[in-house]
């Protein structure tokens, strides 16, 4: 299953649980039952599916509307059957929602770290003495100058990562079992 086809299945999951705290001057596209999508909900969940890159956007819509239409009714399916209080169900959700937090909070970890990084001239120039020494390059620093600073950055981005890993273990109590992990 692609990224996008993973977003727009979680966008339907939030959107089951947002149909009930619709305000009367929202705009409605459709509803299901008790379940409702509004303008807003509709035009972000469509920007950011398949559909939006179509050329015919009015066809695009209202299939796109239908696909939403379609899996809301299996949803509401499955809620009947007690399949969304079933334990493999709730797993694969917890799953997903660590996943999720892991990718947000390393991204802005990352942002974090790329707005405040800056490397000085002696150091790129260390760094391409260091890569001359090591026979990585001969050619002069002016012609590898934007091959430096990339690498430099990419090594000092992963040199706070680590330093970041480093800080958030030594603040956590960690047990590790390692008899545990011998078993198969």
């Amino acid at each position: 299953m692609n990224l996008k086809n993973v977003l727009v299945c979680a966008l339907c999951f939030l959107l089951a649980g947002c149909g009930s705290g619709i305000k009367p001057k929202e705009l409605v596209v459709f509803s299901v039952d008790d379940y409702s999508v509004t303008l807003a909900e509709f035009n972000e969940g469509f920007d950011k599916s398949d559909y939006a890159e179509r050329e015919d956007i009015e066809k695009a819509r209202a299939e796109y509307a239908q696909h939403l239409i379609d899996e809301k009714l299996i949803m509401l399916d499955a809620q009947k059957k007690g399949l969304d209080k079933d334990r493999e169900f709730l797993k694969s959700i917890e799953h997903l929602w660590e996943q999720s937090l892991t990718t947000v909070a390393l991204g802005r970890k990352l942002r974090e770290i790329d707005g405040s990084l800056t490397l000085s001239e002696p150091e790129l120039r260390r760094f391409y003495e260091n890569m001359v020494k090591s026979g990585i390059t001969t050619k002069s620093y002016e012609d590898v100058y934007p091959q430096i600073k990339a690498q430099a950055q990419k090594q000092m981005e992963s040199r706070l990562l680590d330093e970041w890993m480093k800080s958030l273990r030594s603040g956590a109590r960690i047990d590790i079992n390692r008899n545990m992990l011998r078993v198969k």
